[in-house]
């Protein structure tokens, strides 16, 4: 039995809203059980240095926890004068993901910055952001297209994270703290609903992991995935 009382390849209680900042041009709240993240999408009319003239545009994403996102309070990075590790590895992974959705030749030469923001943390935090991230984006583009600045949305398919794992020999979708924090091994699925690998993050925490055991893992990410996309889909009304 989890610790929530779900089954192994139930997801917890997904809800996407999109349109929650007044003044971004995307927005979307993620929630995924307890974990809550915000994402805003921030249109800009420049590329970084190293693509000016080259035709193309740039989606790149920031990512960070509030103080009080945890159980107990954890300082601002902006105090500590530099980013962690932790935060510039997810904050890269989450512009990766984006980008290999993303036309960037038909965007022309703008930045889109995907704010990802976690109000509340109970495991999984990269995975709900990249896939809040994907809604934030698309509602940024058709805010684009409504001003005629783009002629279509420059996405070519959705993208979306999940995470699974081994708790107690068992393979299961979709860890809360609970079982991140006691899991055997843990892995998070970056996929698109084409059936696209983007990156596949997995890691044994005691003892080596079966390939037997990994494919089961990715069954279930696809499985999750699967409603994460119909769930991307609701959200926008598509």
């Amino acid at each position: 039995m989890r610790p929530s009382g779900r089954l192994p390849d139930q997801l917890r209680e997904v809800i996407l809203t999109p349109g929650v900042s007044r003044y971004a041009e995307g927005s979307c709240l993620i929630k995924m059980g307890v974990t809550e993240v915000l994402c805003t999408a921030s249109v800009e009319a420049r590329v970084p240095p190293f693509l000016r003239g080259k035709g193309q545009g740039w989606v790149t994403a920031e990512y960070g926890m509030l103080p009080r996102a945890t159980h107990t309070r954890g300082d601002r990075e902006a105090a500590r004068g530099k980013q962690s590790g932790r935060t510039q590895e997810i904050q890269r992974l989450i512009g990766r993901a984006l980008r290999a959705v993303t036309d960037r030749e038909a965007m022309g030469e703008m930045s889109i910055t995907l704010d990802c923001d976690v109000l509340t943390a109970d495991a999984g935090t990269r995975c709900a952001a990249i896939t809040g991230a994907w809604v934030a984006l698309h509602l940024a583009f058709q805010h684009c297209v409504k001003l005629n600045v783009l002629p279509r949305v420059p996405l070519s398919g959705q993208v979306a994270a999940v995470s699974c794992g081994l708790y107690k020999g068992t393979p299961v979708l979709d860890l809360d703290y609970a079982e991140d924090s006691d899991a055997q091994a843990d892995a998070n699925f970056v996929l698109t609903e084409s059936g696209g690998i983007v990156e596949i993050q997995g890691t044994a925490e005691q003892d080596p992991f079966s390939e037997a055991e990994f494919l089961a893992l990715m069954a279930l990410a696809r499985q999750g995935t699967a409603a994460l996309f119909a769930a991307q889909q609701k959200a926008l009304g598509l």
